[in-house]
C-alpha cells in the first residue's frame, strides 16, 4: 500500500525550526505513523523568512481576526506574510489527506491558541494560528489534529480513521465515477457512519438513493461534506455497541449456543467498559472468517486502517 500524504508542522519531525532553535519531535508521528504516512513538512515562520533563532510571536486583538506580532515589539507584524505564505502553499497540498499541527502555536495551532488583549491578558475565547486557520479554510473537509492531542487514544483513533476514509474518497473521485461508485463507497462505510451518527448515516443513504436533478459532482460534494462531518463526531461505547449488535445479527443461525453466549458476553463487557473494542471486533472477525459474508467482509468498520496501528486496543 502506498503511503498516504499528510501535511505536518516541521518541528514535529525533529527539525530545529522553533523560535529558540529547538524542535517538538513527536515519536507518535515519526515512529508509529510514518509507516503509513508520507509527511509533507511545512514551517510557515521559516517560510516567511524569520530564521532561527528569532523573536517569538503571539496572537493579539480579536479572537476571530487576530494579528501575529512579536512578543516584545508589536510593530513587527507578520500576519499578512503568514496568510500570503499559506496562499502560496495551498497548491502544494492538494494531494494530502490530513494535517498534523503543533499545539498552541500562533502560526500553526488549531485549538485553544491564546489571543492576547492590549493589556497583555489573554482573551477568554482562544483562537487558531494564522497559517493553520488559512489551511483549514482552504481545505474544510481535511482531517486535522494537533500532535499533543494524539496522546489521547480516542482522538488519535478518530483522526486516523478520518484520514484513511478521506484518502479512500480522494482515490474514488480521481477519475470518472458513477452513482453506483458512490453507493458502493457508502455501503462500505455504512457501519462506520452508524457508529458515529445513525441519523446522518440514514440521511447519506437517502441522498444517494434520491439524488434529484443535481449533477453527480454536486451530489459527491454534498455527500462527502456530510460524511466527513459525521466522522468528526466521536463514536461512543453506546453507538459502537449498537453496530456490534447489528453485525452479530448476520451470524444468527450460524453460531452454536455457546458461541452466541460468548459473543453476547464480550459485547456487553465492552459496553460497560470492561474490555476495549478490539476484543468484540476480533471475535466477530473470527466468526465471519468461519462463516463468510461478502457484505460484512467489505465493511470498513471491521478494519478501517491497518491492524498493526493498534488504535483500538485502548478504546
Amino acid at each position: 500500500m502506498s503511503k498516504i500524504k499528510i501535511g505536518i508542522s516541521s518541528c514535529l519531525l525533529g527539525e530545529e525550526v522553533r523560535f529558540n532553535g529547538g524542535h517538538k519531535h513527536s515519536s507518535i508521528c515519526t515512529k508509529e505513523l510514518s509507516k503509513y504516512f508520507k509527511f509533507k513538512s511545512v514551517c510557515p515562520e521559516m517560510g516567511i523568512g524569520l530564521g532561527v533563532p528569532r523573536k517569538p510571536i503571539r496572537l493579539v486583538g480579536e479572537t476571530q481576526q487576530p494579528r501575529a506580532v512579536a512578543v516584545d515589539d508589536s510593530t513587527i507584524d507578520v500576519t499578512d506574510k503568514l496568510k500570503a505564505f499559506a496562499k502560496k502553499t495551498v497548491p502544494q497540498l492538494q494531494d494530502i489527506s490530513g494535517y498534523i499541527f503543533i499545539k498552541g502555536s500562533p502560526s500553526c495551532g488549531v485549538f485553544r491558541v491564546k489571543v492576547y488583549r492590549e493589556n497583555g491578558m489573554p482573551n477568554e475565547n482562544p483562537g487558531s494560528g494564522i497559517f493553520a486557520k488559512a489551511i483549514m479554510e482552504n481545505f474544510p473537509l481535511l482531517p486535522v489534529e494537533e500532535a499533543g492531542r494524539l496522546s489521547d487514544p480516542v482522538l488519535k483513533e478518530n483522526f486516523i480513521n478520518r484520514v484513511f476514509a478521506y484518502n479512500a474518497w480522494q482515490q474514488l473521485i480521481q477519475g470518472d465515477f458513477k452513482i453506483s461508485d458512490l453507493t458502493d463507497f457508502h455501503s462500505r462505510y455504512k457501519y462506520t457512519l452508524m457508529s458515529h451518527n445513525s441519523d446522518a448515516c440514514l440521511k447519506l443513504g437517502r441522498m444517494l438513493a434520491n439524488p434529484g436533478t443535481i449533477t453527480i459532482q454536486e451530489l459527491a460534494h454534498n455527500y462527502i461534506d456530510l460524511f466527513m462531518q459525521t466522522l468528526s463526531c466521536k463514536a461512543t461505547r453506546k453507538t459502537n455497541t449498537n453496530v456490534l449488535m447489528h453485525l452479530q445479527g448476520y451470524l444468527k443461525n450460524k453460531l452454536d449456543r455457546k458461541q452466541t453466549e460468548s459473543l453476547c458476553e464480550v459485547i456487553e463487557q465492552y459496553r460497560v467498559g470492561i474490555l476495549p473494542i478490539i476484543v468484540p471486533i476480533s471475535l466477530l472477525k473470527g466468526f465471519f472468517h468461519s462463516h463468510p459474508n461478502k457484505y460484512i467482509q467489505q465493511q470498513a468498520f471491521l478494519q478501517p486502517y491497518p491492524e498493526d496501528l493498534s488504535l483500538r486496543n485502548r478504546i
